[in-house]
């Protein structure tokens, strides 16, 4: 079949009747992570657009019990490699031969390559959210390492007759590092759940709930804190920044292998008073912080294909500045073509942040920010989409 370009896949609200089986990564309230968040906000959300959820993840036995036994917990993910392989394997085969679904749903390569045998014949759906074998390397993975997760992600993709990916940019990586026509590939954007983040509370009165000062702009980050997340070149932002916003506040949301260095580097800078590594934020309290700050920003250096991040501080009302990194400037672009920095590195972080500190970057205001969230990106909005592109799967048997 001749290769079209990539095609984006309108809301659409049919009458269904899919049964799904959903492979996840982790169970969200277990394990915090991108990926996972969506996974959660995904099966959620499929049942009010008439998609029946089944799944497995790495999990506890909680995950069953907290899901009235839609979604299985297989073990924890703290198991060997191989045991958890093995214990993904016997779970697709349990839901499988309990219900034979119409599609298979793999959000997650790894623990779906063990069941491909079983799950033999029933049409598949990759959701690609990354490549993870680049994603490996980059953080400092042996070259075997990534040999082997590309190896997997290939057997996997190549089973699916149709791929989701999060920005065409995604999708030109599929077509290029994966070899996937792209008239297999449709783009979907991640999915949050606008209500959770849209509290009716000031920016004042979120400051307050957190205990943070009333007067000073403050800058958020919500990453992981590992290598391709570009939060070196925002610390070394705001060293620039505090030249022209002596009271700027940095708080860096998130947990991960540099807090050390991370940390280090702040105090070398002299930045102690400016900027703040807050660790884990509960998800009770992420929406309030979000809505605390006067903006947010995503310093991405390398594959970032949607930034969950910027949905969410936007559905709070805050807006955010972006790289021009993967999916990023299309997750913002329609809102405003001004979020997007012209480059990475800290003197194009700084300089937007300064002008947007300024008011000489013009922003959307809150309700903006709100109404695009919510239009575009909510669960029910992006659930229909999604149920579309299983559909086709569906169809093509």
């Amino acid at each position: 079949m001749q290769a079209t370009t990539l095609r984006a896949v309108p809301a659409a609200t049919p009458i269904r009747s899919i049964r799904s089986l959903q492979i996840g990564m982790h169970w969200f309230p277990e394990r915090a992570g991108g990926l996972d968040r969506m996974y959660y906000s995904l099966v959620g959300a499929l049942p009010g657009a008439g998609v029946a959820v089944r799944g497995v993840v790495a999990g506890s036995a909680r995950v069953a019990a907290d899901t009235d036994g839609a979604i299985e917990g297989f073990g924890s993910a703290a198991q060997s490699l191989p045991l958890r392989l093995m214990a993904a394997r016997r779970a697709l085969r349990r839901q499988v031969e309990a219900q034979r679904p119409d599609v298979i749903s793999s959000h997650f390569a790894l623990y779906t390559f063990p069941g491909l045998d079983v799950t033999r014949g029933i049409p598949q759906v990759s959701h690609f959210q990354g490549p993870w074998a680049d994603e490996s390397h980059v953080e400092g993975a042996d070259s075997l390492g990534q040999r082997a997760k590309r190896y997997l992600e290939q057997t996997v993709y190549a089973r699916s007759s149709r791929l989701i990916v999060l920005s065409s940019a995604f999708g030109k990586i599929l077509t290029t590092r994966y070899g996937i026509p792209q008239d297999r590939i449709r783009v979907v954007p991640g999915c949050v759940n606008v209500d959770q983040f849209d509290l009716p509370m000031s920016q004042n009165e979120a400051r307050l709930k957190l205990q943070l000062p009333l007067g000073r702009p403050i800058v958020l980050a919500v990453r992981r804190l590992v290598r391709r997340m570009g939060l070196e070149d925002l610390i070394d932002a705001v060293k620039l920044l505090k030249r022209s916003e002596p009271d700027v506040l940095l708080l860096i949301a998130g947990k991960g292998r540099l807090e050390g260095e991370l940390q280090t580097r702040i105090d070398e800078a002299g930045l102690g008073e400016n900027v703040k590594l807050l660790g884990f934020v509960p998800d009770q309290h992420l929406a309030a912080l979000y809505r605390a700050a006067t903006i947010s920003v995503v310093p991405t250096v390398a594959l970032e294909g949607f930034g969950l991040i910027t949905v969410e501080s936007l559905a709070s009302g805050t807006p955010v500045l972006v790289t021009p990194v993967g999916g990023l400037p299309e997750a913002v672009a329609g809102l405003s073509q001004d979020l997007v920095l012209p480059t990475t590195g800290a003197d194009a972080i700084a300089d937007g942040l300064a002008r947007a500190l300024n008011g000489s970057l013009k922003l959307p205001d809150e309700q903006a920010c709100k109404a695009y969230a919510r239009a575009n990106f909510d669960n029910s909005v992006i659930a229909g989409r999604v149920a579309e592109v299983y559909e086709e799967a569906i169809a093509l048997g």
